[in-house]
């Protein structure tokens, strides 16, 4: 039997998906920051955001470091521009599409030759 293995951006999309985990990646965005620092504007345990951070790590989005009792996390840049670029080919697949339907239908709009208006 087959193992799946989950691809990076499949991990990556799920972490993102928890409006907690977001909230930290958010706060990560200005710059790192220790997990006590990232549990302090959340409704959650302690332990609850290790749990979180966890999964992010795992995902490839966040890395930490522990310096004495001090665990600081960052953003994991390589990851989050994995995402981006996966967003982005999406975003211009479709943009393409909206143009193509968009000149279709002006080919194939009724026009008006009597010079009224209707």
């Amino acid at each position: 039997m087959l193992q799946y293995q989950p691809e990076p951006l499949d991990l990556a999309f799920q972490a993102l998906s928890d409006p907690g985990r977001r909230a930290m990646v958010e706060r990560l965005s200005l710059g790192p920051a220790s997990v006590s620092q990232l549990a302090e504007p959340l409704p959650m345990t302690l332990s609850a955001v290790v749990q979180h951070l966890k999964v992010l790590e795992e995902a490839g989005l966040v890395k930490s470091e522990k310096k004495g009792r001090v665990r600081t996390c960052s953003l994991e840049i390589a990851a989050m521009t994995r995402v981006e670029r996966w967003i982005a080919e999406r975003k211009r697949f479709w943009e393409r599409q909206y143009d193509q339907l968009e000149a279709y239908l002006a080919q194939t709009a009724p026009t008006t030759g009597s010079g009224e208006e209707p």
